[in-house]
């Protein structure tokens, strides 16, 4: 006769398909390493839950023979002990961690307490909580609070405390003889702030580390780069201008891919650490663009918070000093750009290593010759800015100019005016 069904290979027993208590726990254990920042917290009322329960138990044990309706009151228990295990599994599990299932657990815990007038009298009910306890029904309050923060919790508290209100039939003022409303209402705004706060510390500390990953890979990779990439194309540059005739091309098209990489590795990394303010801009990271073969920049690591109106002066003043080292410099001259953030001030310095300026050229340039670049591109901006600008030169050790600006100012003209001098 002709079996069939599932194919047994002799030797192995086929799996059978069944669902243990070991299963169960194996599975309520994977839970307990969920990601919710939160998790902890709701773990920790998963144990007030069974705690709370257990207090329900004894009680229900206690005023049994005082009920009007036992056989009831433990029927709704069995009701109550059933869900109460449904929403411990899936708070653990994280499934239920959702609005829907809070606010019927919510609604169901007020239902239950509610039901006291049907299962007891009302001399019972005057003196006695309901029967399912405000300590049970508490972890409904907790559970809103861990969900949405205190306003949930608090919404909570309200719906919890008005059901034990409606069924003694009158607001109880007197916290000294009831302080169950104060109670609830404490700990939802506690339970939720410290899940709130739990969220936000949590994301904070992902954003900070993925930057920290990013910034780390960015560095590697710049290395990485430069020992390569960068010095051939450099090299390539060099000999192609050196050799001349149909290499000077090639050696044009070096150049440029080189000072395309050097601005590639220079700009900020990608969802940098925001700066002190909407109107703000990061002057490191717009100088670190001016970066090219001959255009060295170094900037803090930490974003150098400047409002833009005033980087922009700041950033013109020193495209004009970089325009003047490609004229006057010499054929090589290179440039290199150090910006410094001491606190209430930042000071930009802009040194080269070409021919330098003559004793008394810019005075005679901007007399007797009428030219007013220098003191109105530079100097002026400057010091229209509350800042300085200090220009150290000798023939034959280059020129650097040192921008001294107030870290909080305005914008242009907000200092005070220059003239030639």
């Amino acid at each position: 006769m002709r079996r069939t069904g599932r194919p047994h290979t002799p030797g192995i027993r086929p799996p059978r398909d069944r669902t243990s208590a070991a299963a169960i726990l194996a599975s309520l254990r994977r839970g307990l390493a969920d990601d919710d920042p939160a998790g902890p917290l709701w773990r920790a009322a998963q144990a007030f839950r069974g705690v709370g329960f257990l207090y329900a138990l004894g009680f229900l044990v206690a005023v049994d023979a005082d009920l009007l309706h036992p056989e009831a009151t433990w029927a709704l228990f069995g009701v109550l002990t059933a869900a109460n295990l449904v929403w411990a599994v899936g708070y653990l599990r994280g499934f239920a961690r959702r609005g829907g299932w809070v606010a019927g657990e919510l609604v169901v815990s007020a239902a239950m307490m509610l039901s006291t007038s049907l299962v007891a009298d009302a001399e019972w009910i005057a003196h006695n909580q309901t029967w399912p306890t405000t300590l049970w029904m508490a972890s409904a309050v907790l559970s809103a609070a861990l969900l949405g923060g205190a306003r949930w919790g608090l919404a909570g508290a309200v719906t919890i405390g008005a059901a034990n209100y409606f069924v003694k039939g009158e607001i109880i003022l007197n916290f000294g003889r009831n302080a169950t409303m104060i109670l609830l209402v404490a700990a939802s705004v506690a339970v939720g702030l410290a899940a709130s706060r739990a969220r936000v510390t949590h994301d904070r500390l992902a954003t900070a580390i993925g930057l920290a990953a990013r910034s780390a890979e960015r560095e590697h990779l710049a290395r990485e780069v430069h020992d390569g990439v960068l010095q051939v194309l450099a090299l390539i540059a060099r000999r192609g201008r050196e050799i001349g005739g149909p290499t000077e091309e090639l050696a044009l098209l070096a150049a440029g891919q080189e000072r395309s990489l050097r601005r590639l590795i220079a700009a900020a990394p990608p969802n940098p650490v925001p700066v002190a303010g909407p109107a703000d801009r990061d002057l490191g990271a717009a100088l670190r663009a001016l970066a090219e073969d001959r255009v060295h920049v170094s900037t803090p690591a930490d974003p150098v918070p400047m409002r833009s109106a005033t980087a922009d002066e700041v950033l013109a003043a020193v495209a004009n000093v970089l325009d003047n080292v490609a004229r006057h410099a010499g054929p090589g001259a290179r440039a290199y750009i150090l910006l410094e953030d001491v606190g209430d001030e930042v000071v930009v310095s802009i040194r080269d290593d070409g021919a330098g300026i003559a004793p008394g050229r810019l005075r005679e340039a901007a007399c007797a010759e009428g030219r007013m670049g220098v003191y109105r591109s530079i100097v002026g901006r400057i010091e229209d800015l509350g800042g300085i600008a200090r220009l150290e030169s000798e023939p034959g050790t280059g020129t650097e100019w040192e921008l001294t600006i107030p870290a909080r100012v305005e914008g242009a003209g907000t200092g005070r005016k220059a003239g030639p001098r």
